[in-house]
């Protein structure tokens, strides 16, 4: 992954407003705009199930209509929105660059925060790399295990050519798959690579 000085999310801010009792409603919008992935861990819908995705308010100290504005949503894991609830940096750490990095502001992975290529914890290059690590707990078992496993898969993949042909029952009968397509769309959902620069 190259160090953009772009976001990572694009927002396309739906017409609807959202309140303190609609604003989960928004999930399927959060979700649409960072392509599936939560805004911290970058999990897959598709990996952990729409149930275990959540709305997250990025700024947990804000009131009034401001807290549920879109610009104040993120898609998370349970996890991380668990990990992540109400924590927020005090005046004075803020100053001394600690902070949630907003995806939809500033860029994150591949600045701030980058993996371990050996071990796949995450490691944070900043104050606000390190603060989000810790609190969104990004180095949970589970998560580490992911991207281990990920890049397992991308090793294998890489080094041979996986042309098997293998059954996959499906409604309407039986079919047969590449197995290098399959294992490739199945990495394609799993946590992607953070490398630093010139990795």
């Amino acid at each position: 992954m190259s160090v953009s000085t772009k976001p990572r999310v694009a927002r396309q801010t739906p017409k609807r407003k959202f309140s303190d009792s609609t604003y989960k409603k928004a999930k399927a919008f959060l979700l649409r705009d960072s392509q599936g992935r939560c805004a911290y861990s970058l999990q897959h819908v598709d990996r952990i199930g729409f149930k275990c995705m959540e709305v997250d308010h990025f700024n947990p100290q804000m009131k009034g209509p401001a807290r549920n504005k879109y610009s104040n949503l993120l898609p998370s894991t349970r996890h991380c929105n668990g990990s992540k609830s109400n924590h927020w940096p005090s005046p004075k750490a803020r100053k001394a660059g600690v902070r949630f990095l907003n995806p939809c502001e500033e860029p994150d992975y591949g600045v701030h925060i980058f993996e371990d290529p050996k071990t796949h914890e995450l490691i944070g290059s900043s104050p606000a790399g390190l603060y989000q690590i810790r609190h969104c707990d990004l180095n949970a078992p589970h998560l580490i295990l992911e991207r281990v496993e990920r890049a397992k898969l991308r090793e294998l993949l890489n080094a041979c050519q996986v042309t098997a042909k293998v059954p996959i029952s499906l409604l309407d009968g039986s079919q047969v798959c590449d197995l290098s397509v399959l294992l490739r769309t199945i990495v394609e959902k799993m946590i992607p690579p953070i490398t630093a620069p010139g990795c």
